[in-house]
């Protein structure tokens, strides 16, 4: 699951652009961290999309 801001609005002090939050469960084990991307929202997005899949990869998922 991934959730966050991407901008160009919607970041206030507490979540700036750029935070977002992933989690993967393989029905075992939920782990979830949040990452901080530079960049505009495409940039944001593609980084979010790169991170959720290394996810997966390192749970061995997929």
């Amino acid at each position: 699951a991934v959730s966050g801001v991407a901008g160009p609005g919607g970041g206030s002090a507490d979540k700036p652009v750029g935070t977002v939050w992933l989690a993967w469960s393989d029905g075992q084990q939920v782990v979830s961290e949040r990452r901080q991307f530079d960049g505009d929202r495409e940039a944001v997005r593609r980084q979010t999309v790169i991170a959720a899949l290394e996810g997966l990869l390192q749970l061995g998922i997929g």
